[in-house]
């Protein structure tokens, strides 16, 4: 029995006995009750720590895993039994990274739900967010946007996520891109801006006409030169992208 409980049970059992002696009628002089006995305060024995899970190379293996299957109740699972949710696995890839590589949107949204990072980038610079934007992967992007994401964050080419959206044609994201605020006019490392590059990389179909107009009324400044000294407009003329040099305020 602990030593504090003794205690405690020793007082309460000698205050009970001086009680009753003085209910019948008083205390025999002969015996020295002595002083009140002190109050014992009741065990404050801790309670022990709750454990908290440890992640393991196994359990990580699991959540990527998951992640690769799009399976949101075995990804929670792997959380719940201690994976972490900033696990770093190939290429540097944290399991939301890995999630919008394999547009895998449940487990993107169970990530996301937990607390992971929008903002986390893997080895070559890309974080859910910019490669979501890159490959339109339109739900994954919804999803980051919704949480956090830097809109001028910057990918390994020193471009925003609306350059190489641009660049794909890619015309619900473009727009989507636009509305959040990515600056239109970024020109990334070797000299493009998102004009630029839905111009050279594009073939003036109707989808590049889409994405250049949305450029256009956003903002977009077509006298803005690339590395070679060409303008949007010159270079929609040296290949012969009549709409798109129309479009840009060149004759047709």
């Amino acid at each position: 029995m602990n030593a504090n409980v003794r205690r405690a049970s020793a007082a309460v059992v000698l205050a009970a006995a001086v009680a009753a002696c003085a209910a019948c009628g008083g205390q025999d002089p002969a015996v020295d009750a002595g002083p009140p006995a002190a109050q014992v305060p009741a065990s404050t024995t801790a309670s022990p720590p709750e454990t908290v899970p440890i992640s393991t190379p196994e359990l990580e293996r699991s959540l990527f895993a998951a992640v690769r299957a799009d399976d949101a109740d075995a990804v929670r699972a792997a959380l719940a039994a201690g994976a972490a949710l900033e696990a770093r696995g190939a290429g540097g890839r944290t399991p939301l990274v890995a999630a919008a590589k394999s547009n895998s949107v449940n487990a993107a949204r169970a990530l996301v739900a937990a607390g992971a990072d929008v903002n986390a980038k893997d080895d070559i610079e890309d974080s859910a967010f910019l490669y979501a934007g890159a490959e339109g992967l339109d739900e994954i992007l919804a999803l980051t946007l919704a949480h956090g994401a830097e809109v001028a964050a910057t990918n390994r080419y020193g471009g925003t996520a609306l350059i190489p959206a641009a660049e794909h044609g890619h015309v619900s994201t473009v727009r989507t891109l636009i509305g959040a605020g990515v600056p239109v006019n970024h020109v990334n490392e070797p000299g493009w801006t998102a004009l630029q590059e839905a111009v050279v990389y594009g073939d003036g179909s109707a989808r590049y006409l889409d994405v250049i107009g949305q450029l256009l009324a956003a903002g977009a400044d077509p006298a803005i030169e690339d590395s070679n000294g060409r303008t949007a407009l010159e270079n929609a003329k040296r290949r012969d992208q009549q709409a798109v040099a129309a479009l840009l305020g060149g004759e047709r």
